[in-house]
């Protein structure tokens, strides 16, 4: 009974979906006001069909009904509620269909909170996102149907891949498909931008807080996925450059450079080529993220499906959208003004060479996430790993990490060398202080260590900066301006602090992390640099769905000693194991302890663990959290809730006028 509800609530969102792309836009041609408001009701009805299916499919999950086949090959009776529910989109199509949830409720958003739009721009701009969702629905329904039935029904299911039975479940795929998805808000603008010819400062104003609403979770997703990678799969790292880790950043850097491109189209009517660029090309992006996962031509954790023809769908939609998308710029991009002027010094500039610099780094990243695969196309096995990526990604985001503490200190328009280096001459004599001392501290040998945290204080530096010299504007230091000071400016400051916590995180476990392999056995300790490990005892342990050799382990380093405990599971229906690591975090870094399996040497039966010692690396973590928590406090300014400026147009083709 549920199947079918939630079957027939998507067919017809489907159907609403195809009526919502053509109406709208045949109103906005024709300046037709009843069909331009029909795009705002038909986006709401659309979310709310599409959100009765997704419940019913969880509902599905939650009772446990077998007789639908994606719940029976991924629920089992034994499995705990939290999991059985989160599988709902821990699985191919549970989590296709959590994507065109999250574009409907982004499409709902524009027809509730769009207000202040130009009708015509809405109307397009709904009209397109629809589009999408055709394209979306039309795949989940077609090759990825979640309500198909079995007959007859089998007793139990099999579990969900173990791994995934974790709390990371419930929080990291929804947060990534808000980041995926919102750039569809962007990409639609862009888009609509194209076709009426206008990209202008109140269309800048428009476009920021959705890209700012797409990356912070983005931004979340990742920190969350790095640390559940980190403390679930036992492995010690926080990072592999995996194809699909690398499907997340490559539209992550985009949608920064979005951001950074927005702010000079609406400060000062520039870059809305480049803005209107990037919004195609971050969506895109999202979009070859999902073809890496789905199309079955990785084998990973993270990919859901098998299917060859479900990766040639979402090809054609790539190529589809973003290649349509890319021939209306090519068209009429070059109509756009270019708006203001700016010199070679100015925060213009600054942010342009950011943007240059952001899209280079994404381009290595793109190559080797997609050369192996090109590669193992023609029968040619070959991996891109840290090597490549130490030597072509590494010298590329210096000079970018080094620009973020000038950008902000650039004035608009025009500034002058002499100015620039006057106000950037305290920061760079602390940083090569600090540089000097932590070479002094740990030695020439490590001075790119060195110069990697002094990298980090530097982007610290620059966030308080930021701050300190608009608080101090009247020369002293003034609590009105602290006052007055927008929210936005706090969230940029945040953010770019961020950046530097997780940079010097970054370099403290690239350089000093340490680690150990043996085989222990109880009473037995052992030593890794300062640190101090004895295995206390070995136990068996039985969970709600699995069987658990847990081992007791105590660190000891200096006066501190933290009682750890790792665990080997078993899960009997699926017939797989997973490790559970024990973890002491402190400010200055992780104790880390994964036990594996029980090995026999000349002194009897012993168990394999792996001891790491990890310097900073809750840094990298609390710095993403630092960047998430800047771009809300920009989300939240209340410039993006009040009127945008008036709108200047950019030059209009005489069709678009004629339109119009």
């Amino acid at each position: 009974m549920f199947a079918e509800i939630g079957q027939f609530a998507l067919i017809l969102s489907l159907l609403v979906a195809a009526t919502q792309a053509v109406l709208p836009m045949v109103g906005a041609v024709r300046g037709d006001a009843a069909l331009m408001a029909f795009g705002r009701q038909a986006a709401q009805l659309q979310a709310a069909l599409i959100a009765t299916a997704f419940a019913m499919l969880a509902i599905c999950f939650g009772q446990a009904d077998f007789s639908v086949a994606l719940v029976a090959n991924h629920a089992a009776l034994d499995q705990p509620l939290a999991y059985r529910l989160a599988a709902t989109w821990g699985n191919h199509e549970g989590s296709m269909l959590l994507w065109v949830l999250i574009l409907a409720l982004y499409g709902m958003g524009i027809a509730r909170f769009g207000d202040n739009l130009r009708p015509s721009l809405q109307a397009r701009v709904l009209s397109i996102q629809a589009m999408i969702s055709v394209a979306f629905l039309a795949f989940s329904i077609f090759t990825s149907n979640p309500f198909a039935r079995l007959d007859p029904a089998p007793a139990d299911g099999a579990e969900l891949n173990p791994l995934l039975q974790d709390p990371g479940l419930v929080f990291h795929p929804p947060l990534l498909y808000l980041g995926y998805v919102g750039f569809s808000v962007a990409f639609s603008f862009a888009v609509a931008a194209l076709l009426e010819g206008r990209a202008d400062a109140a269309w800048a104003r428009w476009v920021r807080p959705w890209v700012l609403a797409a990356w912070v979770p983005l931004t979340c997703g990742i920190t969350l996925g790095s640390f559940w990678a980190y403390y679930e799969l036992g492995w010690g790292g926080w990072w592999f450059w995996d194809p699909v880790e690398n499907a997340s950043l490559m539209p992550w850097l985009l949608g920064t450079a979005l951001l950074h491109s927005a702010i000079v189209t609406e400060k000062r009517g520039s870059l809305a080529g480049w803005t209107i660029l990037l919004a195609i090309l971050a969506f895109s992006l999202s979009l070859i993220g999902t073809f890496l996962v789905r199309s079955g031509i990785l084998t990973s954790v993270h990919a859901f499906a098998v299917d060859p023809a479900r990766g040639v769908f979402i090809l054609a939609m790539i190529v589809g959208s973003t290649g349509s998308a890319l021939a209306l710029f090519a068209l009429r991009a070059p109509q756009l003004r270019s708006g203001a002027m700016f010199g070679t010094v100015s925060r213009e500039a600054g942010l342009t060479l950011n943007n240059l610099l952001l899209m280079a780094v994404t381009s290595v990243v793109f190559f080797g996430t997609f050369y192996p695969v090109v590669m193992e196309a023609v029968n040619e096995k070959i991996s891109v790993g840290p090597p490549y990526y130490n030597l072509v990604f590494v010298p590329l985001a210096t000079p970018l990490l080094l620009l973020v503490t000038v950008g902000p200190l650039l004035a608009w328009k025009r500034d002058s060398l002499g100015v620039v280096a006057a106000k950037l001459r305290w920061p760079v004599l602390l940083a090569v202080g600090v540089a000097v001392a932590f070479t002094v501290a740990i030695g020439v040998a490590n001075v790119a260590a060195a110069l990697g945290l002094a990298l980090g204080f530097w982007l610290i530096l620059g966030g308080c900066m930021t701050l300190v010299r608009r608080w101090t504007g009247t020369g002293a230091f003034s609590w009105r301006l602290v006052r007055t000071t927008p929210v936005a400016v706090i969230g940029m400051a945040l953010a770019h602090a961020g950046l530097g916590v997780t940079t010097a995180g970054v370099t403290a476990m690239s350089h000093f992390a340490e680690s150990k392999i043996l085989v222990m056995r109880p009473g037995e300790t052992t030593t890794l640099g300062p640190m101090q490990a004895t295995l206390l005892r070995v136990r068996e342990l039985q969970g709600p769905n699995y069987q658990a050799l847990a081992a007791d382990i105590r660190i000891r380093e200096g006066s501190r000693v933290t009682d750890l405990v790792s665990e080997r599971r078993f899960y009997p229906v699926s017939r797989n194991q997973t490790t559970e690591a024990g973890i002491g975090s402190t400010l200055l870094g992780n104790s880390y302890v994964a036990i594996g399996d029980t090995s026999d040497g000349p002194r009897g039966q012993g168990l394999v663990v792996r001891l790491y010692r990890h310097p900073l690396v809750g840094w990298i973590w609390f710095g993403g959290l630092m960047m998430a928590l800047g771009g809300a406090a920009s989300l939240a300014d209340r410039r993006f809730r009040i009127g945008a400026p008036m709108p200047r147009a950019m030059a209009l083709p005489p069709r678009a006028v004629a339109a119009e």
